[in-house]
């Protein structure tokens, strides 16, 4: 009896401590001020914000798939402002993928 209440209270225990929101991007400070302009450009990309209206606050999956593909489709933009503007993307031959 006592071994059953330990074991449930440490599962409740380590339940406590999970966390369902996902932890949050680190953000590096723009290096340039055309790279806070791209980053800028990059939260106003049509494709991002259309991305932003189909959100569903009530669906779970709807919420993770659609903050990925966000993330996606910022860095996305933001890759191809840097690209336009004549500064290399950071990260060398690949993209660090979070």
């Amino acid at each position: 009896m006592i071994r059953t209440t330990t074991l449930a209270l440490a599962l409740l225990t380590l339940g406590a401590c999970a966390s369902s929101a996902p932890a949050p991007l680190l953000q590096d400070p723009p290096a340039t001020p055309t790279h806070a302009a791209c980053r800028s450009e990059a939260r106003n990309d049509p494709a991002v914000i259309s991305l932003g209206q189909q959100a569903n606050p009530l669906n779970f999956g709807n919420q993770n798939r659609l903050a990925h593909e966000t993330r996606v489709a910022e860095l996305r933009a933001y890759r191809e402002c840097l690209r336009r503007n004549g500064i290399m993307a950071p990260g060398g031959v690949e993209a660090v993928r979070p």
